[in-house]
């Protein structure tokens, strides 16, 4: 499995306009995220987590030539806005899309994307199969995965386990059952939007905390906004097995 983090800030991410702290005002190219997204590579299986605003961009820094499924954390717009792009993987694997989310995300794609979803569809958009999911695993061509139900304060969000590596983002609460949906991970991306605390992400110390608690082999930091620090700073500042992940930053279990 090779995991390859397209996308690791948030719309908090850098550069942000108008602000001159050091992580905004950064070269090192760890310091400069664009929106969570994840590409994870099983076989020849190759599965997307969340296309957002910069779907396209991530697809084509990445050399992505190929996306089997996308599953849907939830259906705020820095998860959902890239949907759109899709269309060049229709054209190139001659197929729709296979779409997986809950019933609720699935209908504010709906909303923000009428046209794909219109019973008379102009020539040329994206073309898409959904397959409503629930916090029940599923399969991707075999591949089984496992969701896990998360609250990004009062929202439910889902995060995935795909064999023995873990996704979860937007989230600051995790039940003791989910928990153990986690239990014997090799690698687990969790999210910390910063150090302050915050209304519905993790904070720093609060992922390192869950992360003691679930003892993953490795992970990664992902969800994180500008406010964190420098990638420099923070990573020196975290175990040897705790990794502040950052854009185009690859792994394999």
């Amino acid at each position: 499995m090779i995991i390859t983090f397209l996308g690791t800030g948030t719309s908090q991410g850098v550069p942000v306009i108008g602000c001159n702290c050091a992580v905004c005002s950064s070269t090192d190219p760890a310091d400069n995220r664009l929106r969570s997204s994840v590409h994870i590579l099983v076989n020849q299986l190759s599965i997307v987590i969340d296309t957002g605003p910069d779907f396209r961009q991530q697809m084509l820094r990445a050399k992505v030539e190929k996306v089997d499924a996308i599953l849907f954390t939830h259906e705020h717009r820095d998860h959902i806005a890239g949907l759109d792009d899709i269309r060049a993987f229709n054209f190139i694997l001659k197929k729709p899309m296979n779409v997986y989310g809950e019933k609720r995300v699935i209908r504010n794609l709906m909303n923000e994307f009428p046209y794909i979803f219109a019973e008379y569809k102009y020539p040329g958009i994206p073309q898409v199969n959904i397959h409503y999911i629930d916090n029940q695993p599923f399969e991707v061509n075999h591949l089984s995965i496992t969701p896990v139900r998360v609250l990004h304060y009062r929202l439910p969000v889902l995060g995935f386990r795909l064999n023995d590596f873990a996704y979860i983002t937007d989230a600051n609460h995790i039940s003791e059952d989910e928990k153990k949906k986690l239990e014997g991970l090799k690698g687990f991306a969790i999210c910390a939007l910063r150090k302050k605390d915050h209304i519905s992400h993790y904070t720093l110390s609060q992922a390192l905390d869950l992360i003691s608690e679930l003892q993953p082999e490795r992970a990664y930091i992902i969800h994180i906004s500008h406010q964190m620090g420098l990638h420099s700073i923070v990573q020196n500042e975290l175990s040897e097995n705790v990794f502040l992940s950052y854009d185009g930053m690859e792994v394999e279990f």
